[in-house]
């Protein structure tokens, strides 16, 4: 068996143009792995998690100093693999997982990508209330999103009606606005006694199909205003794993708490931030 493409440092904008441009098949997640990249190092960068914590293991080394810690980009250390979890009903296999030693896992990510047949997305709707049940029954603190890339197709002659995503007069089709308002259903799970079917955090991305715009989300939905807004997810996940993890349970916070990165971290000097600020000191 081949192994698995080691996970490595891709800003958003790259991870986008590479799931619209349609370049690779469904079948093999090539097109959809480099978000996970993204999402895996970005826990590390602006998260503060340790890179040993993360799966996929992100590229980077931490080094202890007088100082404070460092963090430092190193390609070698990337590594390609999924966590499987043990859930309530069944086991899944998580695209992105940050597991803390002694406790289990903390924060997890699935992603979805769909490039057309939109009348579908009704499975997807079902596949993500199911998978969500699964983990939250096993692991009720566990902090849950769930993100789901689309093609923004524009409806055209060489696009089919079930593959439109904005409409000629500029609207959304009514299989993604349909969508949309079921998923707002299912995220904003505020504390651990609350619904299992319900996300910590929701977010869809609309990657612009037209080659001048490859890597560019579309602005036009969601709206900034929508509870799916991709600028909300990050930062829902990171609250929501430190009212759980750190703040109401003061006595292991030496363990759970949130690493900040010195300043001077070569990391910071090899990378450039891409709709997002490191976790310093």
């Amino acid at each position: 068996m081949a192994q698995p493409e080691p996970c490595r440092w891709i800003c958003l904008r790259e991870a986008i143009a590479n799931f619209a441009s349609g370049e690779h098949p469904t079948q093999s997640g090539r097109h959809i792995k480099p978000l996970h990249w993204h999402i895996a190092c970005r826990l590390v960068l602006e998260g503060g998690f340790h890179p040993d914590d993360v799966t996929p293991r992100p590229p980077f080394a931490v080094k202890s100093t007088k100082t404070g810690v460092l963090l430092i980009y190193d390609e070698t250390l990337g590594d390609g693999s999924e966590r499987t979890l043990l859930g309530g009903l069944k086991t899944k296999n998580v695209d992105v997982v940050v597991t803390r030693n002694g406790i289990g896992p903390v924060i997890a990510v699935s992603m979805k990508g769909t490039l057309n047949a939109f009348r579908n997305l009704t499975n997807r709707m079902e596949e993500a209330v199911g998978d969500c049940t699964n983990l939250h029954i096993a692991y009720p603190a566990l902090v849950y999103g769930f993100l789901h890339i689309l093609r923004a197709n524009e409806e055209g002659d060489n696009v089919e009606s079930n593959d439109v995503f904005v409409l000629k007069e500029g609207t959304i089709s009514e299989n993604i606005s349909r969508y949309h308002d079921v998923m707002v259903r299912l995220t904003g799970r505020s504390d651990i006694r609350d619904d299992v079917s319900r996300y910590e955090a929701v977010a869809l991305l609309a990657a612009e199909t037209n080659q001048d715009e490859l890597g560019t989300t579309s602005e036009i939905y969601p709206l900034p205003g929508s509870p799916l807004h991709f600028s909300k997810f990050m930062n829902t996940i990171y609250t929501k794993y430190d009212e759980r993890f750190v703040y109401a349970a003061p006595v292991l916070k030496r363990k759970t708490q949130r690493l900040e990165w010195d300043v001077k971290s070569p990391a910071f000097s090899s990378l450039g931030p891409d709709d997002y600020s490191f976790r310093t000191n």
